[in-house]
């Protein structure tokens, strides 16, 4: 439970960030608790997040703003791992260097500048730039149907088998049901830009229109097409909170210096092989 100073803190602060949001910022409290704020962060332009709709969680201790928020963000970005603590200076990792005069909109500001960085922190992943913009492409489909975990259903493009689940899509969901209780009218518009595109709900994939007359679909559904080569076809679930999101969608380390690792095993048979050579030939 919030401490008074907590509760009125926060409040004004809610009201601050209404009268006058950060570029591509919007944020609220839950309305069961103050303490808990969901944001959404607007990918900003000449970024691999152009456009990309992504929603995270503050939890406020209840002696703020003399401790730091949690921070979250939800939605696959191919930047963080999804709905993991992150890590950052304005962040409850680093309680002492909280300063009390940093309000909501500084935390936010933060976040976002964090993110448009390449700085590595804990819970950050390693994605190349087509990845990151497949997964702006994404988002929107992601946030409003839990990751292909609904069952609402949009006649004429959904999947006959409405749990098959595409590129990205989750088993373990709430069907976009905490996104819809957080931001209603942004999840009524999700689903008529997944409609207008004829975006399958259960995959996220573009559904061609059939027959002579049928229109091409926008620029932005067409990206959802085209995956981008690495890009890991099975992502994992993480449930937290009643969010599910996808597990970090970094190519392992292994992976990413199976030459080097080749190299170095190499070199070491042949140095093992010259000193047992050498051994036996004292012998």
């Amino acid at each position: 439970m919030a401490t008074r100073a907590a509760n009125k803190r926060l409040a004004r602060e809610y009201k601050a960030i209404q009268e006058n949001p950060p570029p591509y910022i919007v944020a609220h409290p839950s309305d069961d608790n103050i303490l808990e704020w969901h944001y959404i962060l607007t990918g900003p332009p000449n970024t691999p997040y152009e456009g990309g709709q992504y929603w995270g969680t503050l939890m406020f201790p209840p002696d703020y703003p003399f401790a730091p928020p949690a921070i979250r963000m939800h939605t696959p970005s191919g930047r963080f791992q999804p709905s993991t603590r992150l890590c950052l200076s304005i962040s409850d990792f680093h309680p002492k260097s909280f300063n009390p005069a940093w309000e909501v909109s500084t935390i936010l500001i933060g976040l976002m500048s964090f993110m448009t960085s390449e700085e590595m922190t804990t819970g950050s992943v390693s994605a190349s730039e087509q990845e990151r913009k497949w997964f702006a492409s994404r988002t929107r489909w992601w946030n409003s149907t839990g990751g292909g975990s609904t069952t609402r259903v949009i006649p004429g493009i959904s999947s006959a088998n409405n749990n098959r689940g595409g590129a990205g899509a989750i088993r373990a969901g709430d069907g976009g049901a905490k996104f819809r209780t957080e931001w209603p009218e942004l999840d009524e518009e999700n689903w008529k830009w997944m409609k207008t595109n004829r975006i399958d709900p259960s995959t996220g994939l573009v559904v061609p229109e059939q027959g002579p007359n049928a229109a091409p679909c926008s620029p932005e559904a067409a990206a959802l097409r085209r995956r981008p080569a690495g890009t890991n076809p099975r992502l994992g679930t993480v449930v937290e909170g009643h969010q599910a999101a996808a597990r970090n969608v970094g190519g392992s380390w292994l992976r990413r210096n199976k030459v080097a690792i080749g190299a170095l095993v190499i070199f070491g048979y042949v140095l093992l092989a010259r000193l047992l050579g050498e051994g036996t030939s004292s012998l």
